[in-house]
C-alpha cells in the first residue's frame, strides 16, 4: 500500500511540475504566472478539485512518443469563487507551448459537459501556441469539439475567457463565442493570422501588440471587453465580475446584502443636465449615484464610448446598465455602439438580468462611412435585442430622445415596463432647429427663429409623450434611484413569453 501511495504522489508531482523548472522560470520572466498559480488566485483557497491530471497525448509521430507529460498542457477541474461553483480550464504554456492536442481538447470538453449538466459557469484561461502541429487534423477536430460546446452552452451557462498569453489561428474562435473576454496588457494577444502571414500576404508590417494586443482589441475591434494590467489584476477582477452573474439561465442572480438605502435621494442629480442643450455631461455620474454603493463594473469602456454598458446592483440584485454617453459623439448611436449594446442586452435577457436604460440620444450618427458600412443593419441589432428581451426593462430619459433612436433605446413601444423621463427630457422626431427648417423651408431668418421657439415650447419637454402614455411618469432626477428600485421590486415576478420559434433571425 505504501508503495502505491508513493507512486501516486510521484505521478502527482510530475503533473504539477508541468514543463519543468526551466520553462516555469521562462514563464515567470515574461511576467506571466503558471496555469496552476493562476487557478490559486482565481478560485477560493483549497476549493479546486482537479480532473484528468494524468491524461497523456496519444501522438506517436515526429518523436512525440518520447515526449509525454501528464496533464498534456491543460489543467481542468472545478472550484468555487466566493463559495459559488465554477468549472475551469487553464492552459499550461510550459507544456508543449500550451498547444491543443486531441486529449487536451477532450479534457476541456469534459468539464464543459459537466458544467452544462449541473448548471455552472465555465471560465477558460487561454495561454496556448495553437493547434499541436504534430497531431495534424486530430488537433483541429479537437478545436471543433470545443467550439460545438461553446455554442450549446451559450445562453445556458455564462462563459468567460481570460486571454493570458498567445491565442492565435483557430484558437481565437472559442473565446469569440464566449460571453466575455478579458485580456492582459503587453502579455496577451489574439489574431487569426500573425504578423508574418500578414506581411507575406498584404505587405503590411505590424507588431503582435498592434495587430491583436489587449489595447487593440479593447479600443479598435471591440473583440475583448477589458484590458487588465497583469495576471493578478485579471484574476482578481474576474472574481469581482463573477459575483454579478447567475450560475445558469434558470438561476437567479446572486444577492449581495446592501446597507445602501433603496430610497436614497440624490439632490446633485437635479443639476446634472446642463442648461445648454449642446453642453455634455458624464453619464457615469448618474449610473454611480443610482447603483448600490456606487459600484459599477463597466464593460468595453474604451470601445464605442458613446454608449456605456456594464453591471451594477440595486437593492443587492444585479442589473444590466445601458446608457448613452453625451461626452462622446454627443451620445449618438453608431455601428460600434449598436453592436456593443445589442450583445449586452441579449446576454442580460438570456440570463434573466433586468435592464436599466438611461437615454440621452440625439439620433443615429450621420455619414457616408456609417451608411456604407451598414448602420441600418447594425442599428437594427440593438432594436431587435431590446424588442426581443422579456426581462424587466426600466428606461429613464434624461435629456434628448430624438427620432428612430428614441424608439430603439428601450421605448415603451418595445415593451418597456416602466418608462420615466426627467423634466429636462425632449422627445421628438428631431431637434427644434432642424425640424423648423424642414417644415418652414424658405421662410425668413426671423420667422425661422420664431417658429423654433414655438417648436421648442411644444416639443422640448416630456409632456407630449406622457400625454400619449409613452412615458409612465415624469420624475424628479433626485428620486431616480428610488423609482428604479421600486420598479424592480414590482417587476421581480414578471412573466412574459415570446411566440414559439426554433430561433429568431437577428439581423447579423
Amino acid at each position: 500500500m505504501l508503495k502505491t501511495l508513493a507512486e501516486l504522489e510521484r505521478r502527482r508531482e510530475a503533473a504539477r511540475a508541468g514543463g519543468g523548472p526551466k520553462r516555469v522560470e521562462a514563464q515567470h520572466k515574461k511576467g506571466r504566472l503558471t496555469a496552476r498559480e493562476r487557478l490559486d488566485i482565481l478560485l477560493d483557497p483549497d476549493s479546486f478539485e482537479e480532473l484528468d491530471m494524468y491524461v497523456e497525448h496519444n501522438c506517436v509521430d515526429f518523436g512525440m512518443a518520447e515526449q509525454v507529460i501528464p496533464g498534456d498542457g491543460v489543467v481542468t477541474g472545478s472550484g468555487t469563487i466566493n463559495g459559488r461553483l465554477v468549472f475551469v480550464f487553464s492552459q499550461d504554456f510550459t507544456v508543449f507551448g500550451g498547444s491543443l492536442s486531441e486529449r487536451h481538447a477532450q479534457k476541456i470538453c469534459k468539464i464543459m459537459d459537466m458544467a452544462m449538466k449541473v448548471g455552472a459557469p465555465v471560465i477558460g484561461l487561454n495561454d496556448s501556441g495553437g493547434a499541436r502541429i504534430q497531431e495534424g487534423v486530430a488537433s483541429l477536430g479537437g478545436y471543433a469539439e470545443v467550439f460545438q460546446r461553446n455554442v450549446l452552452a451559450s445562453g445556458v451557462v455564462p462563459q468567460i475567457s481570460l486571454i493570458m498569453g498567445p491565442c492565435a489561428g483557430g484558437a481565437v474562435y472559442s473565446p469569440a463565442m464566449t460571453d466575455f473576454i478579458f485580456m492582459v496588457k503587453d502579455s496577451s494577444y489574439m489574431f487569426v493570422t500573425g504578423p508574418d502571414v500578414v506581411k507575406t500576404v498584404t505587405n503590411e508590417v505590424v507588431s503582435q501588440e498592434d495587430l491583436g494586443g489587449a489595447i487593440s482589441h479593447t479600443t479598435k475591434s471591440g473583440v475583448a471587453d477589458v484590458a487588465m494590467e497583469d495576471d493578478v489584476d485579471a484574476l482578481l477582477r474576474t472574481r469581482q465580475f463573477f459575483d454579478f452573474l447567475p450560475l445558469n439561465n434558470r438561476d437567479g442572480s446572486p444577492y449581495r446584502p446592501s446597507a445602501d438605502d433603496p430610497a436614497r435621494i440624490e439632490p446633485s442629480l437635479d443639476t446634472l443636465v446642463p442648461p445648454s442643450a449642446s453642453k455634455p455631461y458624464d453619464m457615469h455620474e448618474l449610473i454611480r449615484k443610482v447603483a448600490d454603493e456606487g459600484e459599477f463594473f463597466e464593460l468595453q469602456p474604451f470601445h464605442a464610448g458613446n454608449i456605456i454598458i456594464g453591471f451594477a446592483r440595486i437593492e443587492g440584485h444585479t442589473v444590466g446598465i445601458v446608457a448613452n454617453q453625451p461626452m462622446v459623439l454627443a451620445g449618438c448611436l453608431d455601428i460600434n455602439s449598436s453592436k456593443k449594446a445589442a450583445r449586452f442586452v441579449r446576454f442580460c435577457d438570456a440570463f434573466s438580468i433586468p435592464i436599466v436604460t438611461f437615454v440621452d440620444v440625439p439620433g443615429f450618427l450621420p455619414g457616408v462611412a456609417q451608411e456604407h458600412n451598414g448602420i441600418i443593419k447594425h442599428g437594427a441589432k440593438l432594436l431587435f435585442a431590446y424588442a426581443e428581451a422579456t426581462v424587466p426593462k426600466i428606461t429613464v430619459i434624461t435629456r434628448k430622445a430624438y427620432g428612430g433612436a428614441y424608439d430603439v433605446m428601450a421605448s415603451k413601444h418595445l415593451r418597456g415596463d416602466l418608462n420615466y423621463a426627467w423634466p429636462t427630457a425632449e422627445i421628438a422626431v428631431m431637434g427644434a432647429k432642424g425640424a423648423v427648417e424642414i417644415i418652414f423651408r424658405g421662410k425668413s431668418a426671423e420667422e425661422i427663429a420664431e417658429r423654433t421657439a414655438e417648436y421648442e415650447a411644444r416639443f422640448a419637454n416630456p409632456f407630449v409623450a406622457a400625454s400619449k402614455g409613452f412615458i409612465d411618469e415624469v420624475i424628479m432626477p433626485h428620486s431616480t434611484r428610488k423609482r428604479i428600485a421600486r420598479g424592480l421590486q414590482k417587476l421581480r415576478s414578471k412573466r412574459l413569453e415570446n411566440p414559439w420559434k426554433k430561433h429568431d433571425n437577428i439581423p447579423l
